[in-house]
């Protein structure tokens, strides 16, 4: 017999999350893995997922499923398609989930559904104009304004990562473009921004850990001049985008999520808060409360009209 609640799915390029999840927003199971990145097409991450729905299906009564996921996408055959951060070309997701499990599937982008995490989940139900951002593998976001999620015409809206931050260094995308936010201050782009910014200085490579974006933010929290003088230079491209994201939008409430931010936020913030754009006035800025949950709890949101 049904119970109300919902399977829900984040699906990221280096993890995957399937959780059972309460019409109150409770989450009674959750499983995770690795996205794949090996095989002969993306009908493997579609297995992997399928799997871990299953292995959940037996603790509930679920009436349907809610997939969040990087992208781009496409809405209308429910694919990944052409993601720079997945390594397979397309990822067929709602056909293959209907037909194995029987239920209807709501695919959207994983950003699209932090936010609606937050408004649902995160204490911002009051809140009609929210931005929810997340610094992971890649660089995303997810809108709602006057009190409305925004889709845009494929479901892309938001993609907030390819903002173009910075001609000087003009570093190359996954997507295959120059210069966009997400090749400067995500996960994978800041270690190449920290050694380009090297070069430019003449310095040779520090003591610390410079291979990941966490090894840099730790030394510079462990106040190393070095990490320190960089953080500066990516406190202005993170400024830029923002006061870009503030001006489209003009938002009440900036929501920062995914594991940079959860991590080393508060650094974050104070490096790129001087050189915010004041045209409009300066909104909230904070990091989610949800624990990473976010875009989890949206996909739930989703599929029971919540958020």
């Amino acid at each position: 017999m049904e119970d109300g609640s919902v399977i829900a799915v984040d699906l990221g390029a280096t993890h995957y999350r399937a959780a059972l999840v309460t019409p109150e927003g409770r989450v009674r199971e959750c499983v995770c893995g690795d996205t794949p990145r090996e095989g002969r097409s993306g009908e493997v991450v579609t297995r992997a997922v399928g799997d871990a729905i299953a292995s959940i299906m037996s603790d509930g009564h679920p009436v349907g499923i809610g997939v969040a996921s990087a992208g781009p996408l496409d809405l209308i055959t429910g694919r990944i398609v052409s993601s720079p951060n997945i390594v397979f070309e397309e990822v067929p997701l709602v056909s293959p989930l209907t037909k194995r499990f029987g239920l209807p599937v709501r695919l959207l982008n994983d950003c699209r559904a932090g936010v609606l995490g937050e408004r649902w989940r995160g204490g911002r139900a009051d809140v009609d104009d929210l931005i929810y951002l997340t610094l992971s593998t890649g660089i995303g976001g997810g809108a709602v304004v006057g009190g409305r999620l925004l889709l845009g015409r494929d479901g892309n809206a938001g993609e907030v990562g390819h903002l173009f931050v910075d001609a000087e260094y003009a570093l190359p995308c996954g997507c295959g473009h120059q210069g966009h936010w997400e090749a400067y201050a995500s996960g994978t782009g800041m270690p190449r921004f920290f050694r380009a910014w090297l070069a430019r200085q003449h310095i040779d490579l520090p003591s610390f850990d410079c291979s990941s974006s966490q090894g840099i933010l730790d030394a510079a929290a462990r106040g190393d001049p070095l990490a320190g003088g960089f953080m500066d230079i990516l406190g202005e491209i993170n400024a830029r985008a923002l006061s870009d994201i503030i001006v489209a939008y003009s938002p009440e409430v900036i929501v920062l999520d995914g594991p940079i931010a959860r991590a080393h936020g508060e650094l974050l913030l104070r490096h790129l808060h001087p050189h915010l754009d004041r045209y409009l006035p300066i909104p909230e800025i904070v990091v989610s409360a949800l624990g990473g949950r976010a875009p989890l709890l949206g996909a739930a949101a989703y599929v029971l009209g919540r958020g």
